[in-house]
């Protein structure tokens, strides 16, 4: 990693009219340095100012770890020592030559450091980081799409397996642990693991469950992992030996409803039109209740990030962006489905990076 993102951020920070930006253990962090600090009682924080210089302040126990990580290429690291008050050495940075106006402060710095800070600097304006850092983010450079498409790739591989998975007599739990350990050998990560058979299938964020796998049961399976850093997420709907009653035609609205979502993905859509194309589709079908979150997020190095494909959301999509198509529909007590995949915005419209099987597929 070059400090070409560092001078991004730098430049975002001045074109805010802010002084400096506030970075704690995030997402944020490591985008910016390569550094994936804990999240704990003692402070890590990035400090960069508008003129470009960068340090991070960090517990003097963790300083080999940030040394290992490469980021001491990058920014100066003033480690604290036990008996020292990071806020106090904070301070020290940021008000040489004098105070700073305005601060951008990390998305997810916890609450009680970004406190204590607004007490040390009380003439200064505290701002969120989201509006600097976002734009940034937002836009996958070409080696993170490249990383984005192996990280499709490597989950396409696990998903293969899936229906040798799905054996009547099994619970979610015992499929969901061969799972992971499949996720790992084409990941460096398991980031989740979601396998909702039958009933379960109707509550979108299940995870797994006790529950026996039955002839007949619909299968919702979400999973994703880390690979070199990148997220990778995607949902099929599997079935245990015969398909229930119904679930063939709401899957045929389902197919139609993503297809239609995905088509209308191109530099300039509108997300709340995306959404919308999914949505129409689903609710003409006499379903649209049954629909109930939104059509797609943003992923790179969270699975969730911006732009969200959702209603309120009227920001036009640009080439670069990545992000989720994943309609469902969700019939409580009986059965969910969800048919997802990750696709890229390019200069021209739009590239799926995930290529199994979209249709139903009858295992056990």
């Amino acid at each position: 990693m070059d400090n070409a993102r560092l001078a991004a951020a730098a430049g975002a920070v001045r074109d805010a009219g802010l002084d400096a930006l506030l970075v704690g253990p995030s997402a944020d962090l490591r985008y910016l340095i390569g550094y994936d600090a804990h999240a704990m009682e003692r402070l890590t924080l990035l400090v960069l100012t508008a003129d470009g210089h960068a340090h991070l302040i960090l517990p003097e126990l963790e300083a080999p770890a940030a040394r290992a990580s490469g980021a001491a290429e990058l920014v100066e690291l003033v480690p604290w020592a036990e008996t020292e008050d990071p806020i106090a050495v904070v301070h020290r940075l940021l008000t040489r030559p004098g105070p700073p106006g305005a601060v951008a402060v990390s998305d997810r710095l916890y609450s009680v450091f970004t406190l204590r800070l607004q007490a040390a600097l009380p003439g200064t304006a505290f701002r969120p980081s989201g509006p600097v850092l976002g734009p940034l983010r937002i836009i996958k450079s070409p080696s993170e799409q490249q990383a984005l498409r192996a990280a499709g790739t490597a989950i396409d591989a696990v998903h293969a397996a899936v229906p040798e998975l799905l054996r009547p007599g099994r619970t979610e739990a015992e499929v969901g642990r061969e799972l992971s350990e499949l996720i790992l050998a084409e990941h460096d990560e398991v980031a989740f693991v979601i396998v909702g058979s039958g009933p379960n299938g109707a509550s979108p964020h299940h995870a797994v469950s006790d529950r026996v796998l039955e002839p007949g049961d619909a299968v919702v399976v979400d999973i994703g992992g880390v690979r070199d850093g990148y997220c990778s997420d995607m949902t099929r709907n599997y079935a245990v030996g015969t398909l229930p009653a119904g679930y063939a035609e709401l899957h045929a609205v389902l197919a139609v409803a993503q297809e239609a979502a995905v088509r209308a993905v191109a530099p300039g859509a509108i997300p709340s039109e995306i959404d919308r194309a999914a949505r129409d589709v689903i609710a003409e079908a006499g379903h649209g209740e049954r629909f109930i979150h939104r059509t797609g997020h943003g992923i790179g190095i969270e699975v969730h990030e911006d732009p969200y494909i959702v209603a309120t959301n009227t920001t036009p999509v640009a080439a670069g962006m990545a992000f989720s198509i994943e309609p469902g529909i969700y019939l409580p007590g009986r059965f969910g489905m969800r048919i997802e995949d990750i696709v890229l915005v390019t200069d021209t419209g739009v590239e799926r990076i995930n290529h199994r099987p979209r249709e139903v597929l009858v295992a056990g």
